[in-house]
């Protein structure tokens, strides 16, 4: 009677089937977001919400320089303002929303700031699509939004979910604290008073009024002349008769 011997392929097998598993598993675990954000209050509607980003570095040859964000809808570049950042970066408005930047950060440092919002919006997620600028010219963009169901994109925007709100909160109608610069023509500064008349064009010139005081001023010379002459007519005439 032979005896027979388990052959080791099993065991080969599942350790191939592990290995084979876990390189899986890597290659499709989405990718980390290079910039993430938290609020203080991430209920919808809440006020005076601090969002936090930290923009995570990629490039350890080059430092951030700036941080571009486009805020979501419900968001007015207007209602936000500069809470914290590194040293020396200011805020910039934009037309979609803000830019933070300044010196370039050390390689490798990730990048942090800080704003505050007026208010959320009466929503259930906000995508902050995000552009990041290193020293040099390199540019890293995280703008890509998930849709329900779908996987995670390669290049995801920073995503805050939201809490429902609060009982009784109710959207601010006040208008921005940032509002539209006026036109130059009606820049604060400039006179919106009604022009004096004598700077205004002809229709409303102080020449003529000149020129009719100066009419007046020759008239009365001339009648002056005139009355001198006779008197001086009149006078001569009596010493003849004299004589």
């Amino acid at each position: 009677m032979k005896a027979h011997r388990l052959p080791p392929r099993p065991r080969r097998i599942g350790a191939l089937a592990i290995a084979t598993s876990a390189l899986v598993l890597a290659t499709a675990a989405p990718a980390l977001a290079h910039t993430e954000v938290s609020a203080s209050d991430s209920r919808a509607l809440a006020k005076n919400v601090t969002l936090t980003f930290e923009s995570e570095a990629e490039d350890e040859g080059a430092g951030f320089t700036e941080i571009r964000t486009v805020l979501p809808k419900g968001i007015d570049p207007g209602d936000v303002r500069l809470k914290q950042a590194p040293k020396g970066w200011k805020l910039k408005p934009t037309d979609d929303g803000y830019s933070v930047g300044g010196p370039a950060l050390a390689p490798g440092e990730n990048a942090e700031h800080s704003v505050v919002v007026r208010q959320l919006p009466d929503a259930t997620s906000l995508a902050f699509k995000t552009v990041d600028t290193y020293e040099g010219g390199k540019v890293s963009r995280w703008i890509e939004v998930a849709r329900d169901g779908e996987p995670e994109p390669e290049n995801p925007a920073p995503l805050l979910k939201l809490k429902a709100a609060a009982a009784g909160a109710t959207p601010d109608a006040s208008p921005s604290a940032s509002p539209s610069p006026k036109p130059e023509s009606e820049a604060p500064g400039s006179d919106d008073k009604e022009p004096s008349k004598a700077s205004t064009s002809d229709g409303g010139s102080a020449w003529p009024a000149v020129g009719i005081i100066i009419g007046v001023c020759l008239f009365a010379l001339a009648g002056g002349f005139v009355l001198f002459q006779q008197r001086r007519g009149s006078g001569g005439s009596g010493g003849s008769d004299t004589e």
